[in-house]
């Protein structure tokens, strides 16, 4: 498979046809365009995300400045999810469909997605021991996001295991799509049952219930974390574009 960039006589086709994309010929220098302009977004708002959180919005009054750590843990907590709902999409629209750049996709998002279930569950124990004296509880909500992470685990080991990528493409796919049932119960977990977690700090059916530099620090590290996200994902996808292609070749 050659993945040098498209001809110029092939560009206004691409343009009218977002789908010619899903070829990884062509999805590879569109990728490397849009890198470094991810990255940019995600230093910029990662910094004024953390000035605002850090030294602009006030202390909590009931949880002091332990509370700051919310800017970390939410944000990541939400990445952790959404990353394995997209993963997951992605690992079925290749199983379903035999689409090559897909599974592909997969397997650049999970090692992020695993790394902000890390971050989210440190954040959590380091906000827990101050808040509820302890570091770890068997919350529903904290038992159900390790779940997650073994399930990101189980995904990456088990598609590095097997040695014939389509047959590991597959494989993993059946384990992400089986592992999907796990985000709503994180997300619903405080509504279903009686946790110690507090709930969700920002809602569509309700005003947020923090002070509007809380809220802009919140949402600028959500979206510091969504184009980080982007940037790694893209750089890696890239990376198994010509690893794959390297095996069609021998």
């Amino acid at each position: 498979m050659n993945i040098s960039p498209a001809s110029p006589t092939t560009a206004p086709h691409i343009a009218r046809n977002w789908r010619s994309l899903a070829s990884p010929r062509i999805f590879y220098p569109f990728a490397g365009k849009l890198i470094p302009w991810f990255i940019a977004i995600a230093v910029i708002t990662s910094v004024a995300g953390l000035w605002i959180g850090f030294f602009v919005a006030p202390t909590d009054h009931q949880q002091g400045e332990v509370y700051r750590i919310i800017f970390l843990h939410v944000p990541a907590a939400w990445m952790s999810m959404f990353l394995y709902l997209l993963a997951a999409t992605h690992a079925g629209i290749g199983l379903v469909f035999g689409t090559r750049l897909s599974p592909l996709m997969a397997r650049a998002l999970a090692p992020t997605g695993a790394l902000f279930t890390v971050i989210a569950l440190w954040t959590g124990a380091a906000w827990g021991k101050p808040t509820w004296g302890a570091w770890w509880v068997w919350d529903a909500r904290l038992t159900s996001e390790l779940i997650l992470l073994f399930l990101y685990l189980g995904y990456l080991g088990l598609v590095s295991a097997i040695e014939d990528p389509r047959r590991a493409d597959n494989a993993g796919a059946i384990v992400l799509l089986a592992g999907v049932v796990n985000v709503p119960i994180i997300y619903f977990s405080v509504q279903w049952w009686s946790t110690l977690h507090q709930g969700a700090t920002i809602r569509f059916d309700a005003a947020p219930s923090m002070t509007q530099a809380m809220l802009a620090a919140m949402l600028l590290m959500a979206v510091a974390c969504w184009a980080y996200s982007v940037a790694v994902a893209l750089a890696r996808v890239r990376c198994l574009i010509t690893e794959r292609a390297a095996l069609e070749r021998t």
